[in-house]
């Protein structure tokens, strides 16, 4: 049995040394070392053996196995090293080929179309006024002329705290007040950005919370042509300037006269369609002459002082510009809408 182990040893470090490929190495080792290799099997084999053999037998037969463990560990290594070499070579790095491109982000489009109306204001003398978006009720609906169980309160389904009377603020305008009392009693011209959230019936036209653009001037002598103008002239940059644009009359409670702003069609160009519902206007804000009671609750005495003030949505303008139809995509996330612009 000793000389049948040799001469399986010295058959093994021949393969061994013939052997370039990793599934011949892989074969090699369950053939001789492995669990039912022939070696492994010939030293469990040993208790065959007289008794006076079985320790000269199993000190030889331990000492082939560990020189054919060994033989393969460093195989494997020059397999390994051989493979990488050849990767290597044939991988060689072409420097002439151009680089990978690396992914950036960009603006989200609300956002492209909030610096829009930023801009736009901006060359017309207004300074961005930024306000809480945690408001009080006081302030939110009280100072605006909306009191307690005013009928218009059913406009805003407001998110309450567990603070009484502390509230997430459903619209910018509570900024008005805010900007009056910082700057009263001085003239105003400001657009107050910022996001707005209200307790609403998620849709194609909705959302719980939603960005808002408002804007105040107080001064002396401001009269409602003067809105009708700026108003007018923000449409033109924002739309182009040959878009016509209309005012109809309407209610807000902070406002006297308040108005309703469209301009025409961009879709259908005044034609009618299904996105304005076959008038031909798309409607983009409302405005109107701050109301007394406001201009006295900011710090302004509606005998001396007059404004205006007006209130858009960047998403819906968006929308208008574009030709979105569900303002849920602004918030979806999904990259194969964000990169459309």
């Amino acid at each position: 049995m000793l000389q049948q182990l040799e001469d399986l040893y010295k058959n093994a470090l021949d393969e061994i040394g013939a052997i370039t490929e990793k599934e011949a190495l892989q074969a090699w080792e369950t053939k001789y070392i492995g669990r039912k290799g022939k070696v492994t099997l010939l030293v469990r084999a040993v208790g065959q053996l007289p008794r006076e053999e079985r320790a000269e037998f199993g000190k030889r037969a331990n000492a082939v196995k560990d020189e054919l463990t060994a033989a393969y560990t460093r195989r494997e290594e020059l397999i390994r090293q051989r493979e990488l070499a050849k990767s290597l070579e044939e991988g060689e790095i072409d420097v002439t080929l151009p680089g990978r491109p690396i992914p950036v982000g960009g603006l989200h489009p609300a956002n492209q179309t909030l610096r829009e109306i930023y801009a736009i204001w901006a060359d017309m003398g207004f300074q961005v006024f930024r306000t809480r978006e945690v408001e009080d009720d006081e302030t939110n609906f009280e100072l605006l002329n909306i009191p307690q169980h005013h009928p218009a309160r059913d406009l805003w389904d407001t998110f309450h705290t567990t603070t009484p009377g502390v509230i997430l603020r459903t619209h910018t305008s509570p900024g008005q007040i805010h900007a009056m009392r910082h700057f009263a009693p001085g003239p105003i011209r400001v657009i107050l950005p910022g996001m707005c959230f209200r307790y609403e019936q998620i849709s194609a036209r909705k959302e719980i919370q939603f960005n808002q653009v408002e804007g105040l001037a107080v001064g002396t002598h401001i009269r409602l042509s003067d809105l009708k103008g700026t108003i007018t002239a923000f449409a033109h940059r924002m739309f182009g300037a040959d878009r016509k644009v209309r005012f109809r009359g309407s209610y807000f409670p902070f406002t006297e006269p308040s108005l309703e702003v469209d301009v025409e069609c961009i879709l259908c160009n005044g034609k009618g369609c299904s996105v304005c519902k076959g008038t031909g206007w798309l409607e983009i804000a409302g405005c109107g002459m701050v109301h007394p009671t406001v201009l006295r609750n900011g710090g302004y005495d509606p005998a001396t002082h007059s404004g205006f003030a007006f209130g858009m949505g960047p998403e819906r303008i968006t929308m208008l510009k574009h030709g979105i139809t569900d303002i849920r995509y602004f918030w979806g996330n999904d990259l194969r809408f964000l990169e459309q612009f």
